[in-house]
């Protein structure tokens, strides 16, 4: 049987989902499929700023829309604290208006996946964002270059 986990450098990232069996499930497959993975979840926009402040993860997925703060309100924030931030996001039918009308007014999000999350399309996103942090790592005071 292949093996499902994919090694990647020691990135962290930061889940955003308010239906707890998706946010679970999605928990699972991303832990197994990149066991170096910091990965940190929460159930509401709100939650998930507050855990985006403390770890100031590489890359956010979140879905679109859910209670307390939806997931436009939260790129905005997380744009404002960490530019550079790598953001994928998903929702289902119902979000595709709020998404099409914020990404007119700036909404800036690096890929966009449609529920149900097919995992490969998921997967690729990720790795896509992996190699763009990579290859756009920073530079340190003593000219190494640095994640």
């Amino acid at each position: 049987m292949e093996s499902l986990s994919c090694p990647v450098p020691p990135f962290s990232l930061l889940l955003v989902e308010d239906e707890v069996i998706a946010l679970e499930f999605l928990a699972i497959i991303l832990t197994r499929k990149y066991p170096d993975l910091a990965l940190h979840t929460a159930i509401n926009g709100r939650t998930g700023l507050e855990l985006f402040k403390t770890h100031l993860p590489d890359i956010a997925i979140t879905d679109i829309n859910m209670p307390e703060m939806g997931g436009v309100q939260l790129i905005d924030k997380i744009r404002a604290i960490k530019p550079d931030t790598k953001i994928i996001v998903f929702t289902g039918a119902s979000g595709k208006l709020p998404l099409k009308t914020s990404a007119g007014k700036g909404c800036n999000f690096d890929h966009f996946i449609m529920k149900p999350v097919v995992f490969q399309e998921l997967f690729s996103a990720i790795e896509q964002c992996f190699g763009e942090i990579a290859h756009h790592g920073v530079v340190s005071e003593n000219g190494s270059q640095e994640r």
